[in-house]
């Protein structure tokens, strides 16, 4: 694989550091740009950064003295300078749209940490285990867009990570509905511990729009390529609540389910052992050998334990058990910065480079 040049757009921010760390080796993408708002534009990374830092490894060295140009107004110079970028900025939502956009049609390729274009029809909305034939709606986008090479993938809410990919090996059994508690990390908020003291000795039972993505988001991700556009699956049906709960990274989810056709637990574990996607298949650089890992113990998966199984790539399981009043129960955990965010964007990204679409 050739080596391509990567922007990072946003990399100040904390998802746009983990860009920062998952980028700094990686044997097929090289960072020769990165920008942030105007704020940030004409310093070193290091100096934008500063004491924001947010991981316990150093800032990495070959980017510590890159001087951050303006995500807008740069826009030219960025793009004369890589083959795609990622974008993980924090704005107004019709802004990232625009920006994001603005992008695609300089003919950069955009792959989104970010939720303004997941329900746009002709934007796939891939986690790459699980709907990798999604990325082919992208000729149709750039018809749209009137680009050779520019376009928008996205990846999914981090909050998904933690139960989707263990409902889709089940779908084959007829996943009627399900219901999930996600128990969710300060992390997904952009916080650690000293910027968020108000969650010490404390849950939040809100987060602003959690819920209605965790419901709708799964079913773009089940649905269907037609007519040039994504087609939302009419099911199954899932109902959400999000708490905010005091853990550094990981979500955790306890799920609850009802399938048409009940299977055993044995073939629920069977089809979980047994899973793989196209990541697995391509042996892409980021891809865990095993995506979904079932823990035998009562009181597992837990974060602290568990979010770095597969280098944060795994989605780990336990307590998987018949349930009274639905079929079976069992709580799932992904590390929601990696899986659920730039490690899945990262994922996307080899996805992509490996089927040819940044050539």
């Amino acid at each position: 694989m050739k080596k391509f040049n990567v922007g990072i757009i946003g990399a100040t921010g904390m998802v746009g550091q983990r860009f920062m760390t998952l980028l700094a080796d990686h044997p097929w993408f090289n960072v020769t740009a990165l920008a942030a708002s105007a704020r940030s534009a004409g310093k070193t990374y290091q100096e934008a950064v500063g004491d924001k830092w947010s991981f316990p490894t150093p800032i990495p060295e070959k980017c510590a003295d890159m001087v951050i140009l303006d995500a807008e107004a740069d826009m030219d110079k960025i793009a004369a300078s890589v083959d795609f970028v990622f974008c993980a900025v924090n704005m107004d939502k019709a802004k990232i749209r625009a920006l994001e956009e603005a992008y695609a049609k300089k003919e950069v390729p955009v792959v989104s940490n970010n939720s303004a274009h997941r329900f746009t029809p002709d934007v796939p909305m891939v986690i790459p285990e699980i709907n990798d034939g999604h990325i082919e709606v992208i000729s149709s986008q750039k018809k749209r867009l009137g680009t050779k090479r520019g376009f928008i993938a996205v990846k999914s809410n981090c909050s998904l990570q933690s139960y989707v990919p263990l409902l889709h090996p089940l779908k084959k059994y007829g996943v009627k509905e399900a219901v999930v508690c996600t128990y969710q990390a300060i992390s997904g908020a952009g916080k650690t511990f000293e910027t968020m003291p108000e969650i010490l000795d404390n849950v939040i039972p809100y987060i602003g729009g959690e819920e209605e993505k965790s419901e709708k988001e799964p079913l773009k991700i089940w649905g269907t390529l037609e007519n040039g556009e994504i087609v939302n699956a009419d099911g199954p049906a899932i109902t959400a609540q999000c708490l905010r709960v005091p853990v550094s990274d990981g979500h955790t989810a306890a799920v609850f389910v009802k399938f048409e056709n009940k299977p055993s637990k044995e073939d629920i574990l069977s089809a979980w052992a047994n899973f793989k996607g196209a990541p697995q298949e391509l042996n892409l650089p980021s891809a865990p050998a095993q995506f979904l890992k079932y823990l035998e113990e009562d009181n597992r998966p837990q974060a602290k334990l568990d979010r770095m199984e597969g280098n944060g790539m795994s989605v780990t399981a336990g307590r998987l058990r018949e349930d009274s009043v639905y079929d079976y129960k069992f709580v799932g955990l992904s590390h929601n910065t990696l899986r659920g965010a730039a490690g899945g964007a990262v994922l996307l990204a080899e996805l992509l480079a490996a089927k040819g679409y940044f050539d």
